[in-house]
């Protein structure tokens, strides 16, 4: 992050109601004071809570993961058992049944990005966490160029350069002279649009649900603490909060499993040549 950006940070960061009221969430959470700064290669690095919330995420999913194989058994135990009904469940759900018969040796990519994005998705509600790194855009946004960088590279490999393009490019059974409206779109689609709503979609689940939760928690305190019949609405407030807690635990699930599946349509494409 360069020094701009910091102060940007550092500006929203003091959102305030000068006159006592309900000071609502605002985006200095996502803007946190910076822990540590260097310069690699004459790139600046910070590195900021939310750095750290993805580095205990993944550390943690790993360890999850490696627990779960270090000693198996073939009556499994019950860390056994969670690891390898979440594997199968990519595994078939995914890697078989979207990507299709050559999906299996991409079980194991598809497995690790959606135990990634599930861990990541997890610190929204964990307390002292309570903010998913992937509420940031940049995070989705790097997975996404890295499944289109997958998914070109794979189809390159297994159809070719030309005929991959070319079926991109030049739909089979489509007019001729339909390809300077339909190409550009194709090209359109395939190169700009799968990536950014990869990214977008992700982004945008994780950051409503932080600000709904966050309003409804402070709302809480804040009508609790005003008192005369303001205070009435405090416990409605905390209740809505726990409420919609476990509504985001299920969209924490649902994006992880739906990045993943997207990602599986996408290599489908890319495996096999379309008709």
């Amino acid at each position: 992050m360069t020094s701009s950006a910091r102060a940007l940070g550092d500006v929203l960061a003091v959102e305030s109601d000068p006159g006592g009221g309900f000071t609502p969430p605002g985006l200095g959470e996502f803007f946190p004071a910076t822990i540590a700064d260097f310069t690699l290669l004459g790139v600046e690095f910070e590195i900021t809570r939310i750095t750290l919330l993805l580095w205990i995420a993944t550390a943690a999913m790993i360890a999850f993961l490696v627990a779960t194989v270090r000693n198996p058994q073939i009556v499994p135990g019950r860390m056994q058992f969670i690891g390898e009904t979440g594997y199968s469940f990519v595994r078939d759900g995914i890697a078989r049944d979207v990507v299709g018969p050559k999906g299996l040796p991409f079980a194991p990519f598809l497995a690790s990005l959606f135990f990634f994005i599930l861990a990541n998705n997890l610190m929204a509600i964990i307390p002292f966490a309570q903010i998913s790194p992937m509420s940031k855009f940049a995070f989705p946004l790097v997975l996404a160029v890295i499944c289109w960088v997958v998914y070109i590279a794979v189809g390159i490999r297994n159809q070719g350069a030309w005929p991959y393009f070319r079926d991109i490019m030049f739909l089979p059974g489509v007019p001729k002279p339909m390809y300077i409206l339909i190409t550009p779109l194709e090209l359109l689609q395939n190169f700009v649009v799968r990536p950014f709503t990869l990214a977008i979609r992700l982004f945008a689940n994780m950051f409503a649900g932080h600000m709904l939760l966050v309003t409804f928690a402070l709302g809480a305190v804040y009508l609790l603490q005003v008192g005369n019949f303001s205070a009435v609405f405090g416990p409605i407030s905390a209740l809505m909060a726990i409420v919609m807690t476990f509504f985001e635990l299920l969209v924490i699930f649902l994006q992880a499993y739906v990045f993943t599946m997207l990602m599986g349509t996408y290599l489908n494409g890319s495996v096999e040549a379309a008709h």
